[in-house]
């Protein structure tokens, strides 16, 4: 079930009306068989995966709270190993039998494995990783083992985060789950505000700009440069808008029954650094990896090379996360880079200190172009299909700008064919004019984000200024919104 389809929007009104119908003692049965359902409108089977995990890992924290000494981490581990074994086999099996395969061949022996024909179980990725900070989380003795099953495993299957997260912690959702919620109208209009905010994000924006990446990345070596160059910034705002779309219905969904979760993005592309933008971009999965992986590592507290090894691993693990193909580890590996980069670069210039309000402005202004620069530039692994395609892109993407002006100086017009990509001129111009205006939107609820949150910036401004940007919104939706061909959210394949 789509966040942008009609079927969710019946579900949403029917579970969010029951649960604050039925008393509170019987909601968490609601909640929980409402996520069941939710689950299962994409492939059924595939929730008995999610029932064998929430019955190891219940019964690992309960024991691991009750027990001392190295039996704690035995329980630890194989909670740890289970979790990960079957995320191991469903997404990572196939990729490591054809890596295998490739070296049988390359050192000429006459053997391979056969591929197993499986889906990968929607969601995997998340839930596991939210059920393994539960039991590290029991295991650190942070947080006391849930007795309640079905609260523990409403932990795991919450329908609005379920999916593509944010990936929640024990601390910050079990206790909400226990707690009786009473209709709130002001949560609830701010949840469906920003409900409304995720939509137009998705619907408005990521599922516009989809068709003119799909065209340019499934076909790279038919275009310009600078066509590359616009499809790959498309694509940064098309899985901006698409991710940061469904973490905006999965905050507001939840506000309104009064249960908050973890904001998962902040404006991340007005960084001013790379490490400014890990920490505003999939934020629940970057403090993730810093509090399970990057701190047992040694974190900060090692020197200077195992720092930048620490970094590296992390990243490229990260990388992995995602997909199980060379473009992801190779996504992750450049962010490594970056990060190390930008770490010794800051040592080096860490004395210069700019006084003039004017020019710390421009250099600022610079950071965050030189930022997107190089996170866009990292986006086309992240997009591409094969190493092959991206490095080719990648070549393409480096030369769209001096190409595009070499273009302009010997033609002396303006070029539009890398805007329209060969099709219906006046039709694609139209569509760009309100997309346009759609991202200037963008751009201003990041702005306003950047500091403190839309939503409640908004609420505070005069009814006719509110009144007007929802109107804008409304008319978007009808006039460049995808409704009739609900598209699936990119961050479901992982």
């Amino acid at each position: 079930m789509l966040f942008n389809s009609f079927e969710f929007l019946v579900f949403f009104i029917i579970v969010t009306g029951l649960y604050f119908t039925l008393p509170h003692k019987f909601r968490w049965l609601l909640l929980l068989l409402a996520s069941c359902v939710f689950y299962m409108f994409f492939i059924p089977i595939y929730i008995l995966i999610l029932f064998v995990t929430i019955i190891i890992d219940y019964f690992a924290g309960i024991y691991i709270e009750k027990s001392e000494g190295k039996k704690r981490k035995y329980l630890l581990v194989i909670s740890l190993i289970s979790n990960i074994g079957i995320l191991a086999f469903f997404k990572y099996y196939n990729f490591f039998i054809d890596n295998i395969n490739v070296v049988f061949n390359v050192l000429h022996w006459n053997y391979s494995i056969d591929l197993l024909k499986i889906v990968l179980p929607i969601g995997l990725s998340f839930h596991t990783f939210q059920a393994m900070s539960y039991t590290i989380e029991v295991y650190r003795k942070k947080q006391k083992a849930e007795k309640h099953f079905g609260i523990y495993a409403l932990y795991v299957m919450y329908y609005p985060q379920l999916v593509a997260g944010p990936i929640e912690r024990p601390q910050n959702v079990l206790s909400q789950f226990h707690t009786k919620h009473k209709f709130n109208p002001y949560l609830f209009s701010n949840g469906l505000k920003q409900t409304v905010i995720g939509l137009f994000k998705k619907v408005v924006i990521a599922d516009s700009l989809a068709p003119y990446v799909n065209l340019v990345y499934d076909n790279p070596e038919q275009y310009e440069p600078i066509t590359i160059f616009i499809a790959t910034v498309f694509f940064a705002f098309q899985i901006y808008c698409d991710f940061s779309g469904y973490s905006d219905i999965a905050l507001g969904a939840s506000r309104v029954m009064g249960i908050e979760l973890m904001q998962n993005f902040k404006a991340p592309y007005r960084s001013v650094s790379i490490s400014d933008f890990w920490s505003r971009w999939h934020m629940s999965l970057s403090s993730w990896f810093r509090d399970y992986v990057y701190i047992p590592l040694g974190g900060n507290r090692v020197g200077q090379s195992r720092l930048f090894f620490n970094l590296f691993l992390v990243f490229m693990i990260s990388g992995f996360w995602h997909g199980a193909n060379w473009t992801f580890i190779i996504w992750g590996a450049l962010h490594g880079f970056y990060t190390i980069a930008e770490i010794a670069f800051k040592k080096k210039t860490k004395s210069i200190k700019i006084n003039n309000n004017s020019l710390a402005f421009m250099v600022k202004i610079t950071k965050q172009f030189i930022v997107f620069y190089l996170v866009c530039f990292a986006w086309i692994f992240f997009r591409a299909e094969t190493v092959s395609k991206a490095v080719f892109m990648a070549k393409q993407f480096v030369l769209g700008i001096p190409v595009y002006i070499t273009h302009l100086t010997q033609k002396g017009y303006l070029w539009l064919e890398p805007l329209i990509f060969n099709e219906n001129i006046n039709r694609k111009l139209l569509d760009f004019l309100f997309l346009g205006t759609a991202l200037l939107l963008l751009f201003l609820i990041d702005k306003i984000e950047y500091k403190t949150k839309f939503i409640n910036y908004l609420d505070t401004k005069p009814f006719l200024l509110r009144f007007s940007f929802y109107q804008i919104i409304i008319i978007l939706f009808f006039i460049i919104g995808s409704f009739h061909s609900e598209k699936e959210f990119i961050y479901f394949q992982f």
